[in-house]
């Protein structure tokens, strides 16, 4: 009966949905400890969404063990040490625990942060127990030689078949060229990977402390229940004096413009062309957002498809994006066409990121896109998955509590004249780099 109760909730939580104009009031708190908290309270079913992030992301992988923050996260969910006459767990039997609970739990790593995240239902005989087993995931990590031995081997045979493929190959040229030596553009390699020792990774491990965690927490708690069950995850990782971590370089500007013609077998040529872009933090966040949506970001009624493939059949899909972070993550502009199109796809996609640069958006253009940014604001916000991700960027950026609730507000008021100034200070057109793997190189240097 019970395994029938844990998986129709599971199933329901799924499907949970809030009214698109409802209030989303966060509480956040410190705890004495140095975490800090954000909760939404979402009673309407028994479950539970934790995120814990600290600053452990890939940007802080030396250059030389790239894949390092990745490897942590992964292995940190191998295996828990014996501690305080609880019996060590290898990877087998924490994945039987979770089963067992109907829970689950996870870690990985992105470019600017680790995440912990735990799924539960708050039924009082399961969710103590979660709770329990993720705290000991989080601070007893054992990271077993042998499963490392094993992974890397596996992540390096997916490199060495990622490696086959166009994109990847004109996905590594971009990041590399755009980023420099930032560390969003390392590139984990094989030869990184060999570098990577289980001792790396605990030492790595040690700027997870209580201090330093970002806790967002979406569910059916209220906030002493919230306050009791961070201070359970992260009761047993070590609580000594945090010093500040070292500052992480920007992203250099782009001096000159590059171009990256690489030969390659394929029916398709891949083309990526962009430049770094811009921090979360910058205040164009609203006229960049909206305005990339006019530019590349609305699909098929987008400025660069209307040119590239309706107006010129280039290309079937064409797209633009900016993946702000803590540094300024890159504007990025792809499409894939026939080798020999490569080249006039190119001119075309530069032409329009120039003419938008230049004149930005039309008031028809700028209403379309208010109408649907705010149309499909609720879909941000339909599932607890979905709100985990809104809170965990809101603590994760130190966004106003009410960030949710003015979003709509925020699209609302953006201009024509600040999307086109906004564009200005973020693009420079004639200082991008421009990657083809697969065209027709003779021709795209005419």
């Amino acid at each position: 009966m019970r395994t029938n109760r844990i998986l129709a909730g599971a199933s329901l939580a799924l499907s949970i949905a809030l009214p698109a104009a409802a209030a989303l009031p966060i509480q956040k708190w410190q705890q004495a400890n140095g975490a800090q908290v954000w909760l939404i309270e979402s009673p309407s079913l028994p479950i539970l969404d934790v995120e814990i992030d600290f600053d452990a992301g890939d940007r802080r992988d030396p250059a030389d063990k790239s894949g390092l923050a990745g490897a942590t996260a992964s292995m940190s969910s191998k295996g828990v040490a014996a501690r305080n006459g609880e019996p060590a767990l290898d990877e087998n039997q924490l994945g039987e625990a979770w089963a067992d609970l109907g829970a689950g739990f996870g870690a990985s790593s992105g470019q600017d942060r680790m995440s912990f995240t735990l799924r539960t239902l708050t039924y009082p005989d399961l969710l103590p127990k979660a709770v329990a087993l993720a705290a000991r995931q989080i601070g007893e990590p054992s990271f077993p030689e042998a499963i490392w031995q094993r992974d890397r081997q596996r992540w390096a045979a997916s490199i060495r078949e990622a490696n086959t493929r166009p994109g990847t190959i004109a996905a590594r040229t971009f990041g590399q060229a755009v980023y420099g030596t930032h560390p969003y553009g390392y590139d984990t390699t094989e030869e990184t990977l060999n570098r990577i020792t289980v001792q790396d990774m605990r030492e790595f491990y040690k700027a997870i402390q209580p201090c330093r965690a970002k806790v967002s927490v979406v569910g059916a708690v209220n906030r002493a229940q919230a306050d009791q069950i961070v201070s359970t995850l992260l009761s047993r990782l070590p609580n000594g004096t945090c010093q500040p971590l070292p500052p992480v370089a920007e992203v250099p500007a782009l001096s000159a413009a590059a171009e990256r013609n690489i030969p390659f077998a394929s029916a398709q040529a891949h083309v990526l062309i962009g430049q770094p872009g811009y921090k979360r933090a910058d205040p164009d966040y609203f006229p960049l957002l909206v305005g990339n949506y006019i530019l590349g970001g609305g699909g098929f009624v987008s400025r660069l498809a209307e040119e590239v493939r309706q107006k010129r059949g280039l290309s079937y899909s064409v797209y633009s994006y900016f993946a702000p972070g803590m540094h300024a993550g890159a504007f990025t502009l792809g499409l894939q066409t026939r080798p020999d199109q490569a080249a006039q796809a190119v001119q075309v996609s530069r032409d329009v990121v120039r003419r938008f640069v230049a004149e930005g958006p039309t008031d028809a253009e700028l209403k379309a896109a208010k109408d649907f940014m705010i149309g499909g604001f609720a879909l941000r916000i339909d599932s607890n998955r979905k709100l985990l991700d809104n809170l965990a960027n809101i603590a994760w950026y130190d966004l106003p509590l009410d960030y949710l609730d003015t979003w709509t507000k925020q699209v609302e008021k953006v201009t024509a004249a600040e999307i086109k100034a906004a564009f200005a200070r973020k693009l420079q057109p004639d200082r991008m780099v421009t990657v083809v793997v697969g065209g027709d190189v003779a021709a795209s240097r005419q």
